[in-house]
């Protein structure tokens, strides 16, 4: 359909053949995600198990590209099914429009013709002598004040009592006329726009693509969107949960093609959905990183430029220096490339994992600013054992590999303790940490902000796991997560949480493990002997009083609230190695990250799964 909607098409029009349009690729794209996922969940996953070598390698490269491929059906296919839908429901609504006004005119004696203009019989006015001829009328769309007024006018003047009331019915014609018009006109282009390039490779630019295809769709599709129930403006995971439920097939995935971001990140989905849209934004957000930086390439200024000796001003023959030019250019890579380091160490997990116990799920993600990521190794609406880990001081997208191997490790150990129960372990990186030791880490801001998502969080995990035992929870904070856990738990009085973990922390916010709001014999904390952790003091609060340096030798006191590994704090203390000497490799501290190492991880298994460390 183009250019201007004539009346026989529009009465003819069936919303139905596009509506089954919509369906059709709707089930297309379930069966592209079917495909997708037994290729990541069985084909290649069978092939890391059983094969080695360069050319498993190169048939894993394929599968890879294979799946991707469907990944990118799965999600054109939910653009073009909500864009036929919304076409279809633009003409409907016009098509309603039309057949009532085609009703109320033959109800009231004019006749409709097949172009759209309207036949009113022979009528008399009160007073006339003798009736005054029919005759037909063709509308006009989009009346204002002064078309109105002269139509009155005319109708007044008319010596036929019908003239007037056929110019009504005719006008409301041209008006669905019109209206139909803009939806064909608004929707043609954007319909035509919904193809991929011609070849079989899913490149950063397509997905790109995908993006602003998404944005059109869903502007356009506003009036169709806006039919299905909003998410609860609360937020509360039950309230979610409920208000998914309550959707059909098609709301859902709707929901989910147009709004991928904000159904990835509500708590109480189920967990395979919200990784389903998290993974779209994945795809998108990588994809406009490698077009950002394939442009950027394309700019690199000249790298050498003669070197010209401060002392005699010339050159110095053979001497080459990097320009100031490049310098900065380079600095800007290395930036676009940190960009997506992150987004790639969470997609080589779907690339690498080997059974459905350790399948990762993306349970949120925001690739802005500092990034965001929530994985979970293991389904959590499954797992009988649920153990959030949130990291500290320094933690953001671009370095979550080593957040995503302590989750990997701690599944794998909590399995290997207890083998009758499935384990699910998540990174839970939903805050901006601090990145600084002496400055940001001293302040609770940042736990301050995540108190509140974390729990939400903790909420939604009991709500999507349905299993009629119930899922044993446990938050492990580390380092300056051990502080937001605090803040969490302080904050909620019913959080559905067994076990705490504080391991390298600098306090959690209170001075005592019941205040935590679980029994103190299910806070554990451990701290190794050389985590300088351990030297941080508490904040002076009068430098000039003789009390605040006395704290600085009080080892009940840390930087935010007594040490839970005091005898003061109430907790249940477990023993760690005593961790690396500080300066040990050049690192600063390495023992405030040896707590994922062999004897520290059973420990923290063995709580994870209902036993003692």
């Amino acid at each position: 359909m183009t250019g201007s909607m004539d009346y026989a098409t529009l009465k003819a029009f069936k919303p139905s053949e596009f509506e089954d349009a919509a369906d059709g690729y709707r089930s297309m794209g379930s069966m592209a995600q079917a495909a997708k996922d037994h290729i990541e969940s069985a084909v290649a996953t069978g092939m890391r198990k059983a094969l080695r070598g360069e050319a498993a390698d190169a048939a894993h490269q394929q599968l890879q590209a294979l799946s991707k491929n469907f990944h990118y059906t799965q999600t054109e296919c939910g653009v073009i099914s909500t864009a036929l839908n919304g076409l279809a429901y633009d003409m409907a609504a016009a098509q309603r429009k039309l057949t009532a006004a085609i009703e109320d005119a033959q109800a009231d004696g004019c006749t409709v013709n097949a172009d759209g203009s309207v036949s009113f019989p022979p009528g008399q006015k009160q007073g006339e002598e003798k009736a005054a001829d029919g005759g037909k009328v063709s509308g006009n769309a989009g009346g204002g004040e002064t078309s109105d007024a002269l139509e009155r006018q005319a109708a007044n003047i008319h010596p036929n009592p019908n003239y007037g009331k056929a110019m009504g019915y005719a006008n409301r014609i041209a008006d669905a006329l019109k209206e139909a018009t803009e939806a064909d006109a608004k929707w043609a282009p954007k319909v035509r726009a919904l193809k991929a390039d011609d070849d079989l490779t899913v490149s950063a630019r397509d997905w790109t693509d995908v993006a602003s295809d998404t944005g059109s769709v869903r502007g356009a599709a506003d009036a169709y969107l806006h039919t299905i129930k909003a998410p609860p403006k609360n937020d509360w995971p039950q309230d979610n949960a409920n208000w998914w439920n309550g959707l059909s097939e098609e709301q859902r995935e709707a929901y989910i093609s147009m709004y991928p971001a904000s159904i990835g990140g509500l708590d109480g989905l189920p967990s395979d959905v919200r990784d389903d849209a998290n993974r779209m934004v994945l795809a998108e957000q990588r994809g406009a990183k490698q077009v950002e930086y394939d442009a950027w390439l394309k700019k690199e200024p000249e790298q050498y430029r003669p070197y010209i000796s401060p002392v005699t001003g010339r050159e110095v023959k053979g001497a080459m220096v990097p320009t100031e030019a490049w310098k900065e250019w380079n600095e800007k890579k290395k930036q676009l490339e940190n960009g997506y380091k992150g987004m790639d160490d969470i997609q080589k997990r779907f690339d690498g994992y080997t059974s459905e116990s350790n399948r990762p799920y993306l349970l949120g993600f925001d690739g802005n600013n500092m990034g965001r990521a929530i994985v979970s190794i293991g389904n959590p609406d499954t797992a009988d054992n649920v153990v959030t880990y949130v990291p500290g001081t320094f933690a953001k997208l671009e370095s979550i590999n080593g957040d995503l191997t302590r989750a990997q490790l701690l599944q794998a150990q909590a399995e290997a303790t207890d083998g009758s129960r499935k384990t699910a372990s998540i990174v839970w990186l939903g805050y901006d940490a601090p990145q600084g030791i002496a400055t940001d880490a001293t302040e609770t801001k940042w736990a301050d902000q995540a108190k509140e998502p974390l729990g939400n969080f903790v909420q939604g995990i009991q709500e999507a796991n349905h299993r009629d035992s119930g899922v044993r929870q446990t938050l492990l904070g580390h380092s300056y997560g051990s502080l937001v856990v605090g803040e969490t738990m302080s904050m909620h009085v019913d959080l559905p949480v067994e076990n705490a973990i504080m391991v390298g922390s600098p306090g959690v916010g209170v001075d005592h493990a019941k205040d935590l709001n679980i029994p103190p014999d299910h806070v554990f904390a451990g701290t190794a002997q050389n985590d300088l952790i351990n030297a941080a003091p508490p904040p002076a609060r009068d430098p000039l009083s003789p009390k605040a340096y006395w704290e600085l030798f009080d080892d009940h006191s840390i930087v935010h609230g007594t040490d839970p590994t005091s005898d003061d704090f109430g907790g249940q203390v477990f023993d760690v190695p005593s961790g690396k000497l500080p300066g040990t490799d050049w690192e600063m501290m390495p023992a405030h990250s040896q707590y994922w190492d062999d004897k520290p991880l059973r420990s923290l298994a063995n709580i994870v799964t209902g036993g003692r460390p």
